[in-house]
């Protein structure tokens, strides 16, 4: 057993503040973040996608179904406390991050199929963040009782999840496709300073929490080092079983490994309360995928230069 606490209670009844003001906050945030994104993608992205319908076919089931199936195998195997369970399939429901096009091009991989791939994915959360939540988390007893008490509805997830991704991607692409030269100029200064207010803004809100994190967190610790390279390894391993490049093996290892926690905190509080372990999970990631992912892609662009050398 990899985690030991005195008593479930005290971390799965732990809730971190957040009032509504910072929930809408974090809504209106997350929606420009996408917004952001989606004026940076082109109709011709998707298009790129279905020329080669294999790689797709690998990054989807890579990112939804593998990913998450094995987080199950991983919460089965280490039985972490009930809240922190439900924090890692979390994070394996949510899409890949913004993040992963940046450290795909500094690892050297493909670029192209990283951006559309998240878009794509993006797309494909709507439907299937909400499904694996509560498919995985309705199969592990432990996680099912926390989500028959909060009466969770994949009906409402769906719709909050569809606000704040699926609206701003369609009315993005739709600004780049008819007005490209707005999208350019604006995609260049809401990109990194929206992300820029939601870390300064995360950061704000646990600050807030910030001994309850000092108190807490190395309960997360070693979960989500270990869930993140998990992602990385299945990523990068399945796509090798499948045929694909070492480019995209390192393309999909990456888009598996860097998932979108901003989302899942997002949900976490607006569905969870802010249920503690949960909420620690996902607020470690943040930080954690981030830096392992861009580790990873500066190891790699240094072996390739190396094997170039």
């Amino acid at each position: 057993m990899l985690l030991k606490i005195s008593t479930n209670e005290v971390l799965d009844t732990l809730k971190i503040n957040f009032n509504n003001e910072e929930l809408w906050a974090v809504n209106i945030i997350l929606a420009v973040i996408m917004f952001g994104v989606a004026l940076g993608i082109k109709v011709e992205d998707f298009k790129r996608l279905f020329v080669h319908p294999k790689i797709v076919i690998v990054g989807i089931i890579s990112q939804f179904i593998l990913f998450p199936f094995i987080t199950f195998l991983l919460v089965k195997l280490i039985n972490p406390y009930p809240s922190i369970a439900l924090g890692m399939m979390m994070v394996a429901a949510c899409p890949g991050g913004n993040i992963s096009n940046f450290a795909t091009h500094l690892a050297g991989g493909n670029t192209a199929l990283s951006v559309s791939l998240t878009a794509f994915a993006t797309l494909v959360a709507i439907v299937m963040t909400p499904f694996n939540l509560a498919f995985w988390g309705g199969l592990y007893e432990p996680t099912a009782n926390i989500l028959r008490s909060v009466a969770l509805d994949p009906f409402v997830l769906i719709r909050l999840v569809s606000l704040i991704l699926g609206i701003p991607l369609i009315v993005g692409m739709l600004i780049r496709h008819y007005k490209p030269n707005i999208a350019d100029r604006f995609s260049r200064i809401l990109r990194p300073l929206s992300i820029l207010i939601l870390v300064v803004f995360i950061m704000g809100a646990f600050y807030e929490n910030w001994a309850i994190f000092v108190d807490y967190v190395h309960y997360v610790f070693l979960v989500v080092i270990a869930l993140n390279f998990t992602g990385y390894f299945s990523g990068f391993y399945f796509s090798k079983l499948m045929g694909l490049s070492f480019k995209d093996q390192k393309t999909l290892a990456i888009e598996t490994g860097i998932q979108n926690s901003g989302l899942g905190l997002l949900l976490c509080f607006a569905f969870f309360e802010g249920l503690g372990g949960m909420a620690l999970c996902l607020a470690f990631w943040s930080v954690w995928d981030i830096a392992s992912g861009l580790g990873l892609a500066y190891f790699w662009s240094k072996k390739t230069t190396n094997v170039i050398a």
